[in-house]
């Protein structure tokens, strides 16, 4: 049977299993720019151009926990007036952490020390916002296993993997919160709002 990793090239691969764990994985997106512009570029382009958003981040870890011995798994999270956020899941003495990448502070790296996928998308709930300091989180997905696409070349094309994000829209998701909880939640305040931006990229405004 073909190797799953043979699409990447040998530098490629060796800049991957460089990274050696979750944690280095998560350091290097950390290390790479947030941009703001509306693709879904495979692991390879993620490479090549040195920086990612959300969803490009959340593959590219993927790929790079296949990479390092690790299944290929993503987690989607659902919000109400809120963009939805997609992180790379992986699991050390049976207990489930995340890799991310996120234009919000606290939407990143998990330790691997949470016994269930509720219980570490729970985690993210607190600092889970939109503009209007709202807290948006609601649903978390089953996991999906990226190398359900292999014969689509996700970690290598040249192409857009939308087809990853349809997937996701079409997957099982589990509510977090019932609807009572929902209409009861309070705003964050300023200042946890200003920590969660901190280093935020934005949007240039064209001259």
């Amino acid at each position: 049977m073909k190797d799953s990793l043979d699409g990447f090239t040998p530098s490629e691969l060796r800049k991957l299993r460089s990274m050696k764990h979750p944690y280095g994985i998560q350091k290097f997106l950390d290390g790479a720019p947030y941009h703001l512009a509306d693709t879904a570029w495979s692991p390879r382009r993620v490479l090549a151009e040195q920086t990612a958003h959300c969803l490009e981040g959340a593959i590219f870890a993927a790929a790079a926990l296949r990479a390092n011995g690790y299944p290929p798994l993503l987690l989607d999270f659902e919000a109400e007036h809120d963009t939805d956020h997609v992180i790379a899941i992986f699991r050390q003495h049976n207990c489930w952490g995340a890799i991310a990448k996120s234009n919000y502070t606290n939407c990143r790296w998990r330790e691997p020390i949470h016994r269930t996928l509720r219980e570490l998308a729970l985690t993210y709930f607190n600092t889970y916002v939109n503009l209007r300091r709202e807290r948006t989180l609601r649903r978390f997905s089953v996991p999906v296993n990226l190398k359900r696409f292999d014969r689509q070349s996700w970690m290598t094309t040249d192409k857009p993997v939308w087809f990853i994000v349809y997937h996701l829209f079409e997957i099982k998701h589990y509510p977090l919160i019932t609807p009572a909880m929902a209409k009861s939640l309070h705003r964050i305040d300023e200042r946890l709002f200003q920590g969660e931006c901190l280093g935020k990229a934005y949007k240039r405004n064209r001259p």
